[in-house]
């Protein structure tokens, strides 16, 4: 049985959210709320950039460096009963959403960043409205569940739109060598620019392919830990390449050095991303 719920409030929704949890973030000085429609028709699945002129009006009356633009918003929910007990009945509730954004610049030359989200969220609980159960067990109406989607998705623009940072674990190569353990030493201390010193004199001197691999891994290591990462990839790749002709196709070095080098680039390109910022 299809029943139908209100959408029209989403986009309302979707954008205060955004715009809260973006202010929230405190990376930028200030994000205001334009909360009038720039469209007025019907056609909810079709996707309307707004024009240089509109973009500019914009700009000049608000005196904002950059606009996003929620272009698109669809939403849709299912119902799937599963079972009754005590006359009650238990139920499942899929929400799904699928909004586009743009992103302003005057940088970007006309380029239009344009960012796709598509996410779902599922509830599950009993069918009661009498008071009879606590909250936690109810399912949610599907108008009230969509409105829950619509700030969830939001909060995840947020992350697109800022820079976030996630802790990650990062390993090195030890050896016995009177160098290599003095810039162990120096890794102890947070001393990464005089580490890396040591890690290249070893790499400088070292004949064995697999040794000299190793040392340029824990320099790519250094140098993102300088964050200077295009550095760090250049000698991901020297190491990658040492590692293929200095060790077994089913070596851990191999795959060890394949993940990091995966992971370098992610970086860079995020770093690449946020350095299109508005001048």
């Amino acid at each position: 049985e299809k029943v139908s719920v209100r959408t029209d409030s989403l986009s309302i929704i979707f954008t205060e959210a955004l715009a809260q949890f973006l202010n929230e973030e405190g990376f930028y000085d200030e994000v205001m709320l334009h909360n009038k429609p720039m469209r007025n028709d019907k056609e909810y699945w079709s996707e309307k950039p707004l024009s240089p002129e509109t973009m500019l009006e914009l700009k000049k009356s608000s005196g904002a460096d950059a606009i996003v633009s929620l272009d698109k918003i669809l939403v849709a929910s299912e119902w799937e009963d599963l079972f009754v007990q005590e006359g009650y009945p238990y139920a499942k509730l899929s929400g799904k959403i699928r909004s586009t954004l743009r992103v302003y610049l005057p940088t970007l030359e006309g380029q239009i960043p344009t960012v796709q989200y598509i996410d779902s969220l599922y509830w599950e609980g009993f069918d009661i409205s009498d008071g009879r159960a606590y909250a936690e067990f109810v399912i949610p109406h599907a108008e009230s569940a969509l409105k829950e989607l619509a700030s969830y998705a939001a909060d995840k623009m947020t992350y697109v739109l800022t820079p976030h940072w996630v802790t990650q674990e990062r390993w090195y190569y030890t050896m016995s060598s009177s160098t290599m353990r003095e810039a162990e030493a120096f890794v102890a201390q947070a001393k990464w620019e005089e580490a890396i010193a040591k890690w290249d004199s070893f790499y400088n001197s070292a004949k064995n392919k697999a040794d000299k691999a190793k040392a340029a891994s824990n320099i790519a290591m250094g140098y993102e830990m300088l964050d200077d990462i295009e550095t760090a990839r250049d000698w991901v790749l020297i190491a990658q390449k040492l590692f293929e002709e200095g060790t077994p196709a089913s070596s851990i070095e191999r795959k060890r050095i394949s993940i990091y080098k995966t992971e370098i680039e992610r970086r860079l390109d995020n770093t690449n991303k946020l350095n299109m910022q508005v001048d």
